[in-house]
């Protein structure tokens, strides 16, 4: 119920793929809302670790990675098929996402998945990580994201879960932090520092604590200032 109530704030939604969680008939039916909402969706494929919520970083051969990221892809594309959508984007998930976004040999065979899936795919991930660096080379379109219930580190990656600062639970500073990225494309560290990201889309993770709070928060913040909410992919 909670996931139905944000896609009537949100513009995107990155859906689990059956593996980390989700099952064929939860992401049949989460397109179909997702699709009469006018919301585009996007594939969330990780790890095969529903023990772990796909947060565990698993080393897999190459080979075994890419068809992983094909199977749970092409099972999502199937059902927005069947609710007369298209599937716009992909987005690795939870450890997929970070390790993706630090090791160039996993970021080069999710990027070759793509290709090989549809080259019109757009890779929503870090700004200048190794996916985005390994998307366009292979010639795809990359869209930067930026977390707004996360803590930064001072290189602009997240901080990582273990750490007790790792998200962010308040509404208004969410919402404030979400402002800052927009108007100035930039973000403060855990240290303090501002870091340079410039985003295209905002994320916020639906099992977060206050979720839906935080995203109406910041979707009202950001209008008021003059920044109305649209699709990353149209």
């Amino acid at each position: 119920e909670s996931d139905i109530a944000l896609l009537d704030l949100v513009t995107s939604a990155s859906i689990a793929c059956g593996a980390h969680a989700g099952s064929d008939e939860v992401m049949r039916n989460t397109a179909r809302a997702a699709a009469d909402r006018g919301v585009v969706i996007g594939a969330h494929p990780g790890y095969r670790d529903r023990a772990g919520f796909g947060r565990r970083e698993m080393a897999m051969p190459a080979a075994s990675l890419a068809a992983e990221i094909v199977a749970q892809v092409m099972a999502l594309a199937k059902c927005c098929d069947a609710v007369g959508v298209k599937l716009r984007y992909v987005k690795p998930h939870g450890a997929l996402y970070t390790t993706a976004a630090r090791d160039q040999g996993v970021a080069l065979t999710i990027a070759a998945a793509m290709r090989d899936i549809d080259r019109d795919l757009i890779v929503l991930t870090l700004p200048r990580c190794a996916l985005a660096v390994e998307a366009r080379t292979a010639g795809l379109t990359v869209a930067r994201e930026a977390f707004i219930d996360r803590n930064y580190e001072d290189d602009g990656s997240l901080v990582p879960r273990g750490n007790e600062r790792a998200t962010i639970r308040d509404s208004a500073v969410a919402a404030d932090r979400a402002l800052a990225m927009v108007r100035d494309g930039v973000v403060t560290s855990i240290s303090g520092a501002v870091v340079s990201i410039d985003p295209d889309s905002l994320c916020v993770h639906s099992d977060s604590v206050n979720a839906l709070a935080i995203v109406s928060a910041t979707r009202s913040r950001l209008e008021r200032a003059g920044f109305p909410c649209a699709p990353f992919a149209r």
